[in-house]
């Protein structure tokens, strides 16, 4: 309920409102114009009220729903998506689709491919973006479509009709993929292209141009560091074993997963990889948290052997000899940091080396800094891409993680 307190006029309401008791995230910057309550008519000024009105939790509540309910995602992420979108789009349009609608060969673009590249390039671990689902998807909703559009008449139930078997028929066929209602919706509502095509409009555009995309998002996906299809539980890891990633080794197995997935009904949300990924994440950050407070800066190494980028290959293998290190940070005069070289880079090398050291230099390598927490580390590890993490201050090298420096911080938790 709203507590008022009347002004002069008992009857008239304020000329401004401010929000008290729960808050909704916003205040009233200009005056808002008061309501008289005995002649419902708006600015009536008869009064100086002030007062307050106290916000109900449940509308709070109801507002927050209708609210973004995604997690805010980096501008790199939108503008990859995005570029994707076009990339695929325009190969298709200026190389096997037609712009327009083609009723010799059927090879034309229809707005459901739109629909269809949001999910291939913007969420391409959904279960709903992933090969399967999109080509039979979309296919099985074109041929209702046709069957749909050549034996009902009524426009408003041929296409609703269309729709509504579409959803049942790839939900059966473990292949929903949501632009499929709009490719059955678009054969309802062209029963002059579905005349020419009849049911080959299912094959050409729809199935040939939904693997043309597909194919697009695979190879886009590759180039741009994000995995399509998605990641399977059984997927072999960095190591080439048949034994899973380490990140994944949830300690249960696919059907497992895959149960936990049906009970919440997440199984249109989510796929079975990715929840065991989520779930060693969060064993994980649990993990760090056992261990409190701790940073890069308190358990990293600082004595440092560094190496510059001109300095030949033979010496920077004298030092991995030396010093059995798996990884040298290279840095330039000064200790700005440059890029690690890891000893793998020598073994797996087809030839030996020859040249400076900045020709076995890797610059994508994630950095942390001295107030990094072990959580973040331990993430950044496990998957055995990367073996040490520099820490920085600024662009200047201060120290390296290791894994043996997280296996120490473990250590003396324990004893302690």
């Amino acid at each position: 309920m709203s507590a008022v307190r009347r002004g002069t006029d008992a009857k008239c309401f304020p000329a401004s409102v401010r929000s008290s008791g729960p808050s909704l995230g916003f205040r009233f910057l200009r005056p808002l114009p008061s309501i008289c309550s005995c002649l419902g008519h708006i600015d009536c000024q008869s009064c100086n009220w002030t007062g307050s009105i106290t916000v109900p939790p449940s509308l709070i509540s109801a507002l927050r729903a209708l609210g973004p309910s995604v997690a805010s995602v980096p501008l790199t992420e939108a503008v990859r998506a995005g570029i994707g979108a076009v990339v695929g789009l325009v190969f298709a349009g200026l190389f096997v689709l037609s712009p327009a609608i083609d009723s010799q060969l059927g090879l034309y673009l229809i707005a459901p491919f739109g629909a269809s590249s949001v999910l291939l390039f913007a969420v391409p671990n959904s279960p709903l973006a992933q090969p399967w689902a999109a080509i039979v998807g979309n296919t099985v909703a074109a041929l209702i479509g046709v069957a749909v559009c050549l034996h009902i008449a009524d426009p408003a139930l041929r296409i609703a009709l269309a729709v509504g078997l579409a959803i049942t028929a790839t939900i059966l066929c473990r292949a929903l993929h949501p632009p499929a209602g709009a490719v059955a919706m678009t054969a309802a509502m062209s029963p002059e292209a579905i005349a020419d095509l009849g049911y080959r409009f299912a094959l050409t555009p729809v199935a040939a141009g939904t693997l043309l995309l597909v194919l697009v998002a695979t190879l886009y996906a590759r180039l741009t560091g994000r995995h399509y299809p998605m990641r399977q539980v059984d997927d072999r890891n960095a190591n080439h074993t048949v034994d899973s990633s380490p990140s994944t080794r949830a300690g249960l197995s696919a059907a497992q997963l895959n149960t936990l997935l049906e009970r919440y009904r997440q199984n249109f949300n989510l796929g079975a990889g990715d929840l065991a990924r989520l779930v060693g994440a969060a064993e994980l950050q649990a993990a760090a948290q056992q261990v409190g407070p701790v940073t890069a800066g308190s358990i990293m190494s600082r004595d440092l052997v560094t190496v510059e980028p001109d300095k030949s290959v033979q010496d920077v293998a004298a030092l991995f000899r030396r010093h059995r290190f798996t990884s040298i940070p290279v840095t330039s005069k000064g200790q700005r940091y440059l890029g690690m070289i890891f000893q793998i880079h020598l073994i797996t090398a087809d030839t030996v080396p020859i040249g400076p050291a900045r020709v076995l230099m890797e610059t994508s390598v994630p950095v942390a800094f001295m107030d990094t927490p072990l959580g973040t580390l331990l993430a950044l590890m496990a998957d055995g891409e990367v073996d040490a993490v520099p820490v920085l201050t600024g662009q200047q090298l201060v120290g390296v993680v290791t894994r043996t420096d997280l296996i120490s911080a473990f250590a003396r938790h324990s004893m302690s």
